[in-house]
């Protein structure tokens, strides 16, 4: 693969597993510097170990940090450490790139919402992005070089059963994007990508309710059919069972790297879908 976004530097926020972590991948594979960044000392040896692997395989640097970027604290000190970790001989730093990809689904009906997790989606899943945006906005490009990803999810507009709030914070997302694209014009491009179900813990541990109520949106997601001797047989045996195989983390990583070349641009202030098909926008 050419190494497009050689010498720049990336932040990925929630970049020690899942989504985060095949982003992490995809951007070091590109030559792309990245900063790693998790939020609970939990995943200290995972990010750490993630960090080794990525500089090993593809001659970069990747530094694991530790911030909740959901407070302006956590905020300021992600973005000082990646200076403290990459700035220049004579100071000068830069943020190509920033993947606000950090996020949390409390999941529940309308009874079912406690207040406190109200708070929290929106702390974690819409204060955490503004925040890390104005920490980094000094050390944009000028030159519109930039590149702002921010991680939505179709859920934003499809009405699921269980995800009122989710869905919610994801809306806002979107919203931010639009208004960030208009602001941030001279430094970089602003987009979102909206991924559907995709491999991993989180869509694993959706109720009941929540999957029998997108049954219909996965059986007519086109790209959510499983093949047969290209996934594999434990992929399509779970797709006969539940009605289409999620997204490999991968794929969505792909999506959000293809946005953060010089091709894209052109392109900003849009959600790009990243689900398969379940949305056509």
């Amino acid at each position: 693969m050419a190494r497009s976004l050689e010498g720049k530097l990336g932040i990925v926020t929630g970049g020690s597993r899942g989504i985060g972590a095949a982003i992490a991948e995809n951007l070091a594979s590109k030559g792309c510097n990245v900063v790693i960044n998790y939020t609970s000392a939990s995943s200290t040896e995972l990010a750490a170990s993630l960090a080794a692997q990525l500089s090993s395989a593809h001659n970069v640097r990747v530094v694991p940090v530790q911030a909740d970027v959901g407070t302006p604290a956590g905020a300021a000190t992600l973005i000082s450490a990646a200076k403290e970790s990459f700035a220049g001989a004579d100071s000068r730093f830069q943020i190509d790139i920033l993947i606000n990809n950090a996020g949390i689904a409390i999941n529940g009906t309308i009874s079912q919402v406690k207040v406190e997790d109200f708070e929290a989606s929106y702390r974690v899943n819409v204060l955490g992005p503004l925040l890390v945006v104005q920490a980094a906005q000094p050390y944009l490009p000028t030159d519109r070089s930039g590149r702002i990803i921010n991680l939505s999810s179709v859920s934003s507009s499809t009405g699921f059963v269980t995800q009122s709030v989710y869905g919610g914070t994801k809306a806002a997302v979107e919203a931010m994007t639009r208004s960030w694209a208009r602001e941030l014009a001279a430094n970089a491009t602003v987009n979102s990508v909206n991924p559907g179900p995709v491999e991993g813990p989180m869509y694993a541990a959706n109720p009941p309710e929540f999957m029998e109520g997108i049954a219909g949106w996965v059986l007519h997601t086109p790209l959510m059919k499983a093949r047969e001797g290209i996934d594999s047989p434990e992929v399509v045996k779970d797709a006969k069972e539940s009605g289409g195989r999620p997204a490999y983390t991968k794929e969505v990583a792909g999506i959000v790297g293809m946005l953060c070349g010089e091709e894209a641009g052109w392109c900003t202030g849009q959600v790009v879908s990243a689900n398969g098909g379940m949305i056509m926008q």
